[in-house]
């Protein structure tokens, strides 16, 4: 057993049950962002926290330590990601990074946004002419320290 075969348990127990990330967040006392990304096995939970998602997914207690080992981040199987929604944020950092750079560093000087000391909301945006994916990321700005 390892922290993978923990994650398709979840993703089954969810889709078997018919659970939202929205109901698990709410029982675990964070955001659905990151609840979500801790179920998919990029988060590491507390003993309290894989007690709760152990009763959610019925995990077992050796299934509930895997949820606190730290894991390896990043979850894409592929350097050019496949997955059309995937695909696309690829494709806004490829087109939009250097201008997302250029324009941190012009209002924060030289350094980086942490994906550490961060935060993520995504929510439904009402639109006319279609609703649409409204995402705000979070980042503790980083200045890059001289020695």
């Amino acid at each position: 057993m390892n922290r993978n075969d923990v994650t398709e348990k979840i993703i089954a127990t969810k889709v078997a049950k018919g659970i939202k990330w929205e109901a698990v967040a709410k029982k675990i006392g964070h955001s659905k962002e990151w609840t979500t990304a801790l179920c998919l096995g990029q988060m590491t939970a507390t003993a309290e926290q894989a007690k709760v998602l152990g009763k959610i997914f019925g995990l077992t207690a050796e299934e509930q330590k895997w949820l606190q080992v730290v894991p390896y981040k990043g979850s894409l199987p592929t350097a050019v990601p496949t997955d059309p929604l995937i695909y696309r944020w690829y494709e806004i950092v490829n087109v939009y990074g250097t201008t997302i750079k250029e324009l941190i560093h012009e209002e924060f000087g030289d350094g980086i946004m942490s994906a550490i000391d961060f935060s993520m909301d995504i929510t439904r945006e009402p639109d006319p002419k279609g609703d649409r994916v409204n995402v705000v990321l979070s980042g503790k700005f980083l200045p890059y320290k001289t020695y």
